[in-house]
């Protein structure tokens, strides 16, 4: 209830061949979980146990708002399909934090500047990491996502994703040179700000329809379009990284596309993935479709 000490989500699932109890615990502000009995002491160690591909509204902030969001989705699908980049990511961010505080006492010391190579090292270091594993995800995803929208939009629009730091650097020397050369290039701007103004986490990937902007001059039909194309790359991502297809989760997906892109969106639903789909109009729905799917109204139970 209301401000208990304590709460837990337990799920029962199929994975890597057999029948598998999950759960996740909250105490004290802290994470912990429990894998088929066994206790582990972090949340994370649940990261890729359980893959799940979800769309909902809220995720057309995806396109609709700054690079933070877009950098969610990367980071978000690339711990999924390869657990060992959550620890990645945690260390950058724990570095970028850390120097963040530092950049904010050298007004007061400025003695302290020195000691930033400190942290500009693990900046680099996990930062490379962060970059080439993204980079390396987004041109899988490319082709797959460009693939998907053609479908939904009759073959109408193309889109394109482009990531591409540090002036399109590919190696990791490349990136580690141009991330350090930005930090150094940077350091007494940010001394002054305090805070680091360049790195992975101002990253952004950039969407286009036939060229001009998505977040710009796309329609809402578009943008969801993209989103969903998004979405539906990453599950084929992740399907072929770790061999089982996730689950999707979609949240009133129909509305805002008209009828064609909602007719062309159905036939890339099969029945070989789990899909869970909300919607107060099943009139979005073909017959065949809801002859295959197991239809549950608001109250009922499944």
């Amino acid at each position: 209830g209301k401000n208990a000490p304590a709460a837990s989500l337990s799920m029962t699932l199929f994975t890597e061949g057999r029948e598998q109890e999950l759960r996740l615990e909250l105490r004290d502000g802290r994470r912990s979980s429990v894998i088929n009995g066994v206790e582990k002491k972090t949340g994370s160690a649940l990261v890729g146990k359980f893959c799940a591909v979800i769309f909902s509204p809220e995720h057309l902030l995806l396109v609709k708002e700054g690079p933070s969001r877009r950098r969610a989705f990367l980071d978000g699908a690339l711990c999924q399909s390869r657990p060992a980049f959550t620890r990645v990511l945690a260390h950058y961010n724990k570095a970028l934090m850390q120097r963040n505080a530092l950049l904010k006492d050298i007004p007061r010391h400025p003695e302290l500047i020195d000691t930033l190579d400190v942290w500009d090292e693990r900046l680099i270091l996990f930062g490379t990491e962060v970059v080439q594993e993204r980079a390396a995800f987004c041109k899988d995803l490319e082709p797959r996502a460009a693939e998907i929208y053609r479908g939904i939009a009759k073959n109408r629009e193309e889109i394109t994703l482009s990531y591409a730091p540090f002036g399109g650097a590919e190696t990791k020397t490349e990136i580690a040179e141009r991330f350090s050369e930005a930090l150094k290039n940077a350091r007494n701007a940010d001394a002054r700000a305090g805070f680091t103004s360049v790195g992975p986490h101002r990253d952004d990937l950039t969407l286009t329809i036939d060229g001009l902007s998505a977040r710009t001059f796309g329609s809402q039909g578009q943008q969801r379009s993209i989103v969903l194309a998004l979405k539906l790359a990453e599950a084929d991502i992740l399907f072929e990284k770790t061999g089982e297809r996730p689950v999707i989760l979609l949240d009133d997906v129909m509305s805002e596309l008209d009828g064609e892109r909602r007719g062309a969106f159905l036939q890339l639903i099969g029945d070989d993935i789990q899909t869970v789909i909300t919607t107060t109009n099943l009139g979005y729905f073909t017959d065949d479709l809801l002859d295959r799917a197991k239809v549950v109204s608001m109250g009922e139970t499944c």
